[in-house]
C-alpha cells in the first residue's frame, strides 16, 4: 500500500511556472514508476508524465514536451512536477500517480487526491 499526497497546485497566470510535489508513505518508494495524470473540468483523466524508478528516465506527453520536468527524490520519497510557460488549457486537477505496469501504457496502482491548477489567460 502506498499513500500520495500531492501540493503546491494554485492560480497562475499565463506564461507562469508552479512546482507540484507528491509525498509518499507506505511501501518502499523506489519500488515504483511514478507519474502525473490531470483532469480538466468535462474531461478524461490524461496522462501527462512519468518517471523511472531511479529517476534516470522520463517520457511526457506531447502538450507538455518542454515545458514541464518530472523529477523524483527517493531519499525523500517525493515526485514533483516543475510546470513553466503555462497555458490556460492546462487547467486541471493534478493527480500523483504510482505503479508498476507500463505495457502498453503506465497503469498506476495508486493514486493521490489531487490538487488544482488552474491558470488565467
Amino acid at each position: 500500500q502506498v499513500q500520495l499526497v500531492e501540493s503546491g497546485g494554485g492560480l497562475v497566470q499565463a506564461g507562469g511556472s508552479l512546482r507540484l510535489s507528491c509525498a509518499a508513505s507506505g511501501r518502499t518508494f523506489r519500488d515504483y514508476r511514478m507519474g502525473w495524470f490531470r483532469q480538466a473540468p468535462g474531461k478524461e483523466r490524461e496522462y501527462v508524465a512519468r518517471i523511472s524508478r531511479s529517476g534516470g528516465l522520463s517520457y511526457y506527453a506531447d502538450s507538455v514536451k518542454g515545458r514541464f520536468t518530472i523529477s523524483r527524490d527517493n531519499a525523500k520519497n517525493t515526485v514533483y512536477l516543475q510546470m513553466n510557460n503555462l497555458k490556460p488549457e492546462d487547467t486541471a486537477v493534478y493527480y500523483c500517480a504510482a505503479g508498476f505496469a507500463v505495457i502498453p501504457s503506465f497503469s498506476p496502482d495508486y493514486w493521490g487526491q489531487g490538487t488544482q491548477v488552474t491558470v488565467s489567460s
